[in-house]
């Protein structure tokens, strides 16, 4: 399982897949989203803009993806 450190919460699941190389754009994203073949935390997801946080596991083609929260928590949060 990789782990993957994001600097803001949350992120839309979308986004993961693009910015971890997991397809080559965002509206390849949102497809394979839509189409199911997406898992959170064991469960098939197709909101394309799900929160994701830190703790969640993100599962697509083989890879799994554990999502770490990095970075400061301030009155900005948000």
């Amino acid at each position: 399982m990789k782990t993957v450190e994001i600097t803001k919460e949350p992120v839309e699941l979308y986004k993961i897949l693009k910015f971890e190389g997991l397809v080559g754009s965002g509206g390849e994203a949102k497809l394979v989203i839509d189409e199911g073949l997406v898992l959170v935390n064991g469960q098939v997801e197709t909101r394309k803009r799900k929160k994701i946080v830190s703790g969640d596991i993100v599962e697509f083609g083989g890879e799994h993806l554990h999502i770490l929260f990095k970075g400061h928590r301030g009155a900005d949060a948000g």
